[in-house]
Protein backbone atom coordinates (compact mmCIF):
# COMPACT_ATOMS: atom_id res chain seq x y z
CA UNK A 1 0.00 0.00 0.00
CA UNK A 2 1.73 3.07 -0.93
CA UNK A 3 0.86 6.90 1.06
CA UNK A 4 1.13 10.28 -0.12
CA UNK A 5 4.22 12.30 1.01
CA UNK A 6 3.38 14.32 4.51
CA UNK A 7 3.87 17.86 3.53
CA UNK A 8 6.99 19.77 4.61
CA UNK A 9 9.31 16.91 4.18
CA UNK A 10 12.84 17.81 2.72
CA UNK A 11 13.43 16.11 -0.90
CA UNK A 12 16.25 14.06 0.54
CA UNK A 13 13.60 12.53 2.85
CA UNK A 14 10.71 12.71 0.16
CA UNK A 15 13.17 10.69 -1.96
CA UNK A 16 13.87 7.93 0.26
CA UNK A 17 12.26 4.64 -0.57
CA UNK A 18 12.44 1.34 1.55
CA UNK A 19 15.70 -0.75 1.38
CA UNK A 20 15.26 -3.56 -0.93
CA UNK A 21 17.34 -6.09 1.42
CA UNK A 22 15.29 -5.63 4.44
CA UNK A 23 12.21 -5.72 2.39
CA UNK A 24 13.51 -8.86 1.75
CA UNK A 25 15.07 -10.19 4.99
CA UNK A 26 11.25 -10.57 5.97
CA UNK A 27 11.40 -13.81 3.79
CA UNK A 28 13.81 -15.56 5.89
CA UNK A 29 11.05 -15.83 8.16
CA UNK A 30 9.57 -18.26 5.76
CA UNK A 31 10.98 -21.62 6.48
CA UNK A 32 10.63 -23.27 2.83
CA UNK A 33 12.76 -19.90 1.74
CA UNK A 34 16.03 -20.83 1.05
CA UNK A 35 17.53 -17.33 1.22
CA UNK A 36 20.81 -15.61 0.63
CA UNK A 37 19.11 -12.16 1.16
CA UNK A 38 20.70 -10.93 4.14
CA UNK A 39 24.05 -10.31 4.34
CA UNK A 40 23.97 -10.79 8.58
CA UNK A 41 25.52 -13.20 11.47
CA UNK A 42 24.56 -16.07 12.07
CA UNK A 43 22.87 -15.51 15.48
CA UNK A 44 24.14 -19.55 16.33
CA UNK A 45 27.43 -17.88 16.54
CA UNK A 46 26.95 -15.46 18.89
CA UNK A 47 29.28 -15.66 21.94
CA UNK A 48 26.41 -15.86 23.99
CA UNK A 49 28.58 -17.38 26.98
CA UNK A 50 30.67 -13.99 27.08
CA UNK A 51 27.74 -12.17 26.62
CA UNK A 52 25.60 -13.42 29.66
CA UNK A 53 29.22 -12.91 31.82
CA UNK A 54 30.07 -9.33 30.79
CA UNK A 55 26.54 -8.75 31.94
CA UNK A 56 26.65 -10.75 35.23
CA UNK A 57 30.32 -8.66 35.72
CA UNK A 58 28.63 -5.40 34.77
CA UNK A 59 25.17 -5.93 37.22
CA UNK A 60 26.39 -7.26 40.38
CA UNK A 61 29.40 -4.76 40.57
CA UNK A 62 27.24 -1.73 42.46
CA UNK A 63 29.16 1.48 41.14
CA UNK A 64 29.37 -0.35 37.92
CA UNK A 65 25.87 -1.10 37.73
CA UNK A 66 24.99 2.83 38.43
CA UNK A 67 27.39 3.89 36.11
CA UNK A 68 25.56 1.31 33.25
CA UNK A 69 22.27 3.13 33.19
CA UNK A 70 23.68 7.00 33.73
CA UNK A 71 24.29 9.30 30.83
CA UNK A 72 27.61 9.37 29.65
CA UNK A 73 30.16 11.32 27.23
CA UNK A 74 29.47 12.02 24.17
CA UNK A 75 32.69 10.75 22.75
CA UNK A 76 32.29 7.02 24.38
CA UNK A 77 32.89 4.68 27.28
CA UNK A 78 36.57 5.34 28.30
CA UNK A 79 37.89 1.86 28.27
CA UNK A 80 36.05 0.54 25.14
CA UNK A 81 37.67 3.62 23.43
CA UNK A 82 41.69 2.49 24.70
CA UNK A 83 40.48 -1.29 23.41
CA UNK A 84 39.76 0.17 20.18
CA UNK A 85 42.90 1.96 19.69
CA UNK A 86 44.75 -1.35 21.06
CA UNK A 87 42.63 -2.93 18.71
CA UNK A 88 43.87 -0.47 15.74
CA UNK A 89 47.45 -0.62 17.41
CA UNK A 90 47.29 -4.35 16.67
CA UNK A 91 46.71 -3.39 12.80
CA UNK A 92 49.11 -1.08 11.87
CA UNK A 93 47.38 2.11 13.12
CA UNK A 94 48.66 4.58 15.49
CA UNK A 95 45.70 6.76 17.43
CA UNK A 96 44.69 7.83 20.79
CA UNK A 97 41.58 7.65 22.41
CA UNK A 98 40.73 11.26 21.60
CA UNK A 99 40.88 9.81 17.83
CA UNK A 100 37.92 7.80 18.58
CA UNK A 101 34.45 8.27 18.41
CA UNK A 102 31.89 5.70 19.84
CA UNK A 103 28.93 5.82 17.08
CA UNK A 104 25.72 3.82 16.78
CA UNK A 105 26.77 1.19 14.77
CA UNK A 106 28.69 1.74 11.63
CA UNK A 107 25.60 3.49 10.05
CA UNK A 108 25.48 6.17 12.92
CA UNK A 109 28.89 7.01 11.38
CA UNK A 110 27.96 7.31 7.87
CA UNK A 111 25.26 9.41 8.71
CA UNK A 112 27.95 12.16 10.79
CA UNK A 113 29.63 11.63 7.69
CA UNK A 114 27.74 12.51 5.39
CA UNK A 115 25.98 15.35 7.68
CA UNK A 116 29.14 17.05 8.25
CA UNK A 117 30.58 17.18 4.21
CA UNK A 118 28.10 17.13 2.15
CA UNK A 119 26.16 19.69 0.71
CA UNK A 120 23.05 19.83 -1.54
CA UNK A 121 25.20 19.08 -5.09
CA UNK A 122 28.35 18.02 -3.63
CA UNK A 123 30.45 15.34 -5.33
CA UNK A 124 30.44 12.26 -3.76
CA UNK A 125 32.62 9.54 -5.14
CA UNK A 126 31.31 5.15 -4.54
CA UNK A 127 32.40 2.41 -6.22
CA UNK A 128 30.16 0.51 -8.69
CA UNK A 129 28.64 -1.40 -7.05
CA UNK A 130 28.93 -0.22 -3.61
CA UNK A 131 27.09 -0.42 -0.23
CA UNK A 132 23.22 0.03 -0.52
CA UNK A 133 22.65 1.66 3.13
CA UNK A 134 25.74 4.34 1.97
CA UNK A 135 23.94 5.22 -0.81
CA UNK A 136 20.52 5.58 1.16
CA UNK A 137 21.92 7.76 4.19
CA UNK A 138 24.41 9.80 1.70
CA UNK A 139 21.21 10.33 -0.71
CA UNK A 140 19.29 11.84 2.19
CA UNK A 141 22.10 15.12 1.75
CA UNK A 142 21.35 15.38 -2.09
CA UNK A 143 25.02 14.89 -3.38
CA UNK A 144 25.75 14.18 -6.67
CA UNK A 145 27.11 10.75 -6.93
CA UNK A 146 30.04 9.63 -8.86
CA UNK A 147 30.42 5.71 -9.53
CA UNK A 148 33.41 4.82 -10.21
CA UNK A 149 33.98 0.92 -11.45
CA UNK A 150 36.02 -2.01 -9.88
CA UNK A 151 38.12 -4.69 -11.61
CA UNK A 152 39.52 -7.68 -9.68
CA UNK A 153 41.41 -5.22 -7.39
CA UNK A 154 39.17 -2.55 -6.56
CA UNK A 155 38.23 0.85 -7.88
CA UNK A 156 39.72 1.55 -11.56
CA UNK A 157 42.22 3.99 -10.88
CA UNK A 158 42.00 6.19 -14.02
CA UNK A 159 38.12 6.36 -13.75
CA UNK A 160 38.97 7.08 -10.20
CA UNK A 161 41.19 10.36 -10.70
CA UNK A 162 38.82 11.86 -13.32
CA UNK A 163 36.60 11.52 -10.60
CA UNK A 164 38.94 13.10 -8.19
CA UNK A 165 39.64 16.11 -10.23
CA UNK A 166 35.98 17.21 -10.33
CA UNK A 167 36.93 17.75 -6.58
CA UNK A 168 34.45 15.56 -4.58
CA UNK A 169 33.75 15.76 -0.65
CA UNK A 170 34.98 12.64 -0.21
CA UNK A 171 35.64 8.86 -1.56
CA UNK A 172 33.35 5.82 -0.09
CA UNK A 173 34.49 2.06 -0.18
CA UNK A 174 34.94 -1.10 1.28
CA UNK A 175 38.33 -2.33 0.95
CA UNK A 176 37.99 -5.84 2.16
CA UNK A 177 35.55 -8.18 0.64
CA UNK A 178 32.96 -5.38 -0.42
CA UNK A 179 29.70 -5.55 0.24
CA UNK A 180 28.24 -6.31 -2.29
CA UNK A 181 30.84 -7.88 -4.58
CA UNK A 182 32.99 -9.57 -2.14
CA UNK A 183 36.76 -7.79 -4.29
CA UNK A 184 39.20 -6.92 -1.91
CA UNK A 185 41.21 -3.82 -3.04
CA UNK A 186 44.77 -5.37 -3.45
CA UNK A 187 47.68 -3.51 -1.35
CA UNK A 188 49.52 -1.96 -5.09
CA UNK A 189 45.46 -0.39 -5.53
CA UNK A 190 45.59 1.36 -1.78
CA UNK A 191 48.72 2.61 -2.23
CA UNK A 192 48.27 4.10 -5.59
CA UNK A 193 44.32 5.47 -4.39
CA UNK A 194 46.43 6.97 -1.20
CA UNK A 195 48.32 8.62 -3.92
CA UNK A 196 45.68 9.69 -5.79
CA UNK A 197 43.92 11.05 -2.59
CA UNK A 198 46.31 13.23 -1.38
CA UNK A 199 47.09 14.70 -4.94
CA UNK A 200 44.00 15.94 -5.32
CA UNK A 201 43.10 16.18 -1.75
CA UNK A 202 39.90 14.15 -1.49
CA UNK A 203 39.56 12.26 1.94
CA UNK A 204 39.10 8.53 2.19
CA UNK A 205 35.63 7.09 3.62
CA UNK A 206 36.91 3.38 4.51
CA UNK A 207 34.78 1.30 6.04
CA UNK A 208 35.85 -1.56 7.60
CA UNK A 209 32.98 -3.95 9.23
CA UNK A 210 34.46 -7.33 7.11
CA UNK A 211 38.08 -7.00 7.91
CA UNK A 212 38.19 -9.54 10.64
CA UNK A 213 36.41 -11.78 8.33
CA UNK A 214 39.07 -13.14 6.35
CA UNK A 215 40.00 -16.75 5.27
CA UNK A 216 42.74 -16.69 2.83
CA UNK A 217 45.84 -15.02 1.94
CA UNK A 218 47.49 -12.54 4.05
CA UNK A 219 45.82 -9.24 5.93
CA UNK A 220 46.05 -6.16 3.76
CA UNK A 221 47.10 -2.90 5.45
CA UNK A 222 43.80 -0.34 5.76
CA UNK A 223 44.07 2.82 4.25
CA UNK A 224 44.60 4.21 7.70
CA UNK A 225 47.92 1.89 8.54
CA UNK A 226 49.21 3.16 5.19
CA UNK A 227 48.54 6.70 5.23
CA UNK A 228 50.33 6.61 8.49
CA UNK A 229 53.08 5.52 6.89
CA UNK A 230 52.55 7.87 3.87
CA UNK A 231 52.64 10.97 6.73
CA UNK A 232 56.01 9.73 8.04
CA UNK A 233 57.60 10.47 4.35
CA UNK A 234 59.13 13.51 3.92
CA UNK A 235 57.76 15.55 1.10
CA UNK A 236 54.62 14.43 1.50
CA UNK A 237 51.65 16.71 2.25
CA UNK A 238 51.03 16.63 5.94
CA UNK A 239 47.09 15.89 5.93
CA UNK A 240 45.15 13.31 7.59
CA UNK A 241 42.70 12.72 4.75
CA UNK A 242 41.44 8.60 5.76
CA UNK A 243 38.27 8.18 7.73
CA UNK A 244 38.26 4.91 8.86
CA UNK A 245 35.11 3.74 10.38
CA UNK A 246 35.00 0.41 12.11
CA UNK A 247 32.03 -2.23 13.83
CA UNK A 248 31.80 -4.81 16.42
CA UNK A 249 28.46 -6.09 14.77
CA UNK A 250 29.60 -8.84 12.29
CA UNK A 251 32.10 -10.27 15.06
CA UNK A 252 30.54 -9.92 18.25
CA UNK A 253 26.35 -9.23 17.70
CA UNK A 254 24.94 -6.46 15.93
CA UNK A 255 22.32 -5.35 18.38
CA UNK A 256 24.85 -3.64 21.10
CA UNK A 257 24.77 -1.10 18.10
CA UNK A 258 29.05 -0.35 18.66
CA UNK A 259 30.18 1.39 16.14
CA UNK A 260 33.07 4.11 15.65
CA UNK A 261 35.03 6.63 13.61
CA UNK A 262 38.79 6.86 14.15
CA UNK A 263 40.37 10.10 11.82
CA UNK A 264 42.53 13.35 12.43
CA UNK A 265 41.07 14.99 15.97
CA UNK A 266 39.52 18.34 14.35
CA UNK A 267 37.20 15.99 12.86
CA UNK A 268 36.39 14.08 15.45
CA UNK A 269 35.86 17.02 17.67
CA UNK A 270 33.36 18.86 15.39
CA UNK A 271 31.52 14.75 14.51
CA UNK A 272 31.36 14.69 18.83
CA UNK A 273 29.31 17.78 18.23
CA UNK A 274 27.38 16.19 16.56
CA UNK A 275 26.66 13.19 18.48
CA UNK A 276 25.72 15.53 21.10
CA UNK A 277 23.14 17.21 18.95
CA UNK A 278 21.80 13.58 17.49
CA UNK A 279 21.41 11.11 20.45
CA UNK A 280 24.14 12.77 23.21
CA UNK A 281 25.67 9.52 23.59
CA UNK A 282 25.33 5.26 22.80
CA UNK A 283 24.25 3.52 25.62
CA UNK A 284 26.63 3.40 28.36
CA UNK A 285 25.43 -0.05 29.56
CA UNK A 286 26.06 -1.69 25.64
CA UNK A 287 29.26 0.22 25.60
CA UNK A 288 30.31 -1.24 28.97
CA UNK A 289 29.12 -4.71 27.81
CA UNK A 290 30.93 -4.56 24.73
CA UNK A 291 33.83 -3.50 26.17
CA UNK A 292 33.72 -6.46 28.17
CA UNK A 293 32.99 -9.06 25.79
CA UNK A 294 36.02 -7.34 23.37
CA UNK A 295 38.24 -8.15 26.14
CA UNK A 296 37.37 -11.75 26.37
CA UNK A 297 36.43 -12.79 23.67
CA UNK A 298 36.73 -11.18 20.80
CA UNK A 299 39.81 -12.72 18.96
CA UNK A 300 38.52 -16.14 19.85
CA UNK A 301 35.13 -15.22 18.11
CA UNK A 302 37.21 -14.23 14.90
CA UNK A 303 38.07 -17.60 15.11
CA UNK A 304 35.36 -19.11 15.21
CA UNK A 305 33.82 -17.17 12.57
CA UNK A 306 36.31 -17.63 10.15
CA UNK A 307 36.03 -20.99 10.26
CA UNK A 308 32.07 -21.44 10.08
CA UNK A 309 31.42 -19.11 7.74
CA UNK A 310 34.90 -20.03 5.59
CA UNK A 311 33.24 -23.63 5.02
CA UNK A 312 29.79 -21.81 3.96
CA UNK A 313 31.63 -19.59 1.34
CA UNK A 314 33.63 -22.90 0.22
CA UNK A 315 30.21 -24.34 0.05
CA UNK A 316 28.44 -21.78 -2.32
CA UNK A 317 31.59 -21.61 -4.74
CA UNK A 318 32.15 -25.00 -5.14
CA UNK A 319 28.08 -25.11 -6.10
CA UNK A 320 28.33 -22.26 -8.26
CA UNK A 321 31.61 -24.07 -10.00
CA UNK A 322 29.49 -27.46 -10.55
CA UNK A 323 26.00 -25.70 -11.42
CA UNK A 324 25.95 -22.36 -12.68
CA UNK A 325 25.72 -21.90 -16.52
CA UNK A 326 29.03 -20.77 -18.08
CA UNK A 327 27.31 -17.58 -19.26
CA UNK A 328 27.10 -16.60 -15.54
CA UNK A 329 30.15 -14.67 -13.81
CA UNK A 330 30.84 -14.41 -9.93
CA UNK A 331 33.44 -13.53 -7.91
CA UNK A 332 35.44 -15.16 -5.39
CA UNK A 333 35.72 -13.09 -2.43
CA UNK A 334 39.20 -14.17 0.63
CA UNK A 335 36.69 -13.26 2.89
CA UNK A 336 33.68 -11.19 3.83
CA UNK A 337 29.86 -12.38 3.57
CA UNK A 338 29.14 -12.28 0.00
CA UNK A 339 29.32 -13.34 -4.29
CA UNK A 340 28.53 -11.53 -6.58
CA UNK A 341 26.88 -12.90 -9.48
CA UNK A 342 26.54 -10.81 -13.38
CA UNK A 343 23.94 -12.47 -15.78
CA UNK A 344 24.05 -12.74 -19.61
CA UNK A 345 22.52 -9.18 -20.96
CA UNK A 346 18.46 -10.04 -20.89
CA UNK A 347 18.62 -11.30 -17.26
CA UNK A 348 17.07 -9.12 -15.00
CA UNK A 349 17.92 -9.18 -11.52
CA UNK A 350 14.85 -8.34 -10.05
CA UNK A 351 13.15 -10.39 -12.16
CA UNK A 352 14.96 -13.43 -11.79
CA UNK A 353 13.66 -12.63 -7.60
CA UNK A 354 10.76 -12.70 -8.21
CA UNK A 355 10.67 -15.96 -10.70
CA UNK A 356 12.88 -17.89 -8.00
CA UNK A 357 10.99 -17.07 -4.83
CA UNK A 358 7.80 -18.22 -6.65
CA UNK A 359 9.12 -21.67 -8.60
CA UNK A 360 12.37 -22.52 -6.38
CA UNK A 361 11.55 -20.45 -2.85
CA UNK A 362 15.26 -18.97 -3.10
CA UNK A 363 16.28 -15.69 -2.13
CA UNK A 364 18.66 -13.04 -2.97
CA UNK A 365 19.26 -9.38 -3.39
CA UNK A 366 19.04 -8.08 -7.23
CA UNK A 367 22.35 -6.28 -7.97
CA UNK A 368 20.47 -3.05 -9.23
CA UNK A 369 19.74 -1.92 -5.38
CA UNK A 370 23.83 -1.51 -5.25
CA UNK A 371 24.14 1.72 -7.89
CA UNK A 372 24.19 4.69 -7.14
CA UNK A 373 23.91 5.83 -10.95
CA UNK A 374 23.22 3.90 -14.05
CA UNK A 375 22.19 0.46 -12.21
CA UNK A 376 23.40 -2.85 -13.67
CA UNK A 377 20.18 -4.60 -13.73
CA UNK A 378 21.63 -8.13 -14.70
CA UNK A 379 23.41 -8.49 -11.51
CA UNK A 380 23.01 -10.25 -8.13
CA UNK A 381 24.81 -10.45 -4.69
CA UNK A 382 24.12 -14.06 -2.68
CA UNK A 383 24.92 -13.79 1.04
CA UNK A 384 26.67 -17.30 2.64
CA UNK A 385 26.68 -16.32 6.47
CA UNK A 386 23.18 -17.27 7.17
CA UNK A 387 23.11 -20.69 5.16
CA UNK A 388 24.27 -24.48 6.38
CA UNK A 389 26.15 -25.82 3.73
CA UNK A 390 23.76 -28.09 2.66
CA UNK A 391 20.81 -25.74 2.51
CA UNK A 392 23.36 -23.70 0.43
CA UNK A 393 24.04 -26.39 -1.92
CA UNK A 394 20.02 -27.13 -2.40
CA UNK A 395 19.80 -23.32 -3.19
CA UNK A 396 22.30 -23.03 -5.59
CA UNK A 397 21.27 -26.29 -7.29
CA UNK A 398 17.65 -24.89 -7.53
CA UNK A 399 18.84 -21.26 -8.90
CA UNK A 400 21.56 -22.76 -11.66
CA UNK A 401 18.67 -24.93 -12.73
CA UNK A 402 16.20 -21.94 -13.04
CA UNK A 403 19.15 -20.04 -14.76
CA UNK A 404 19.63 -22.63 -17.19
CA UNK A 405 15.92 -23.23 -18.18
CA UNK A 406 15.92 -18.75 -18.77
CA UNK A 407 19.01 -18.95 -20.97
CA UNK A 408 17.54 -22.00 -22.60
CA UNK A 409 14.69 -19.88 -23.37
CA UNK A 410 16.47 -17.01 -24.81
CA UNK A 411 17.95 -18.54 -26.99
CA UNK A 412 15.29 -20.54 -28.32
CA UNK A 413 13.65 -17.34 -28.68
Amino acid sequence: MSHPSFPGLSQGVSELRASEIRELLKLIARPEIISFAGGIPDPALFPLDAIGKAYQAVLQDQAAARDAFQYSISEGYPPLREWITGYLARNGITATSEEVLITSGAQQALDFIGRAFIEPGDGVVMTSPSYLGAIQVFGTYRPTFISVPMDDEGAVLSELEAAFRKQPKFFYLTPDFCNPAGITTSLARRRAILELAHRYGVAILEDCPYEELRYENPRIPSFAALEGEYLQQPGNDGRRLVIYVGSLSKVLTPALRIGWICADPALINKLVLLKQASDLHCSTINQMIACEIAKSSHASQVEKLRKAYKERRDVMLEALERCLPKEVRYTHPDGGMFIWLEFPEGIDGTELLAEAVKDIQVAFVPGSAFYATEPKRNTARLAFSLGEPERIREGIERLAALLQNKLRANRAA
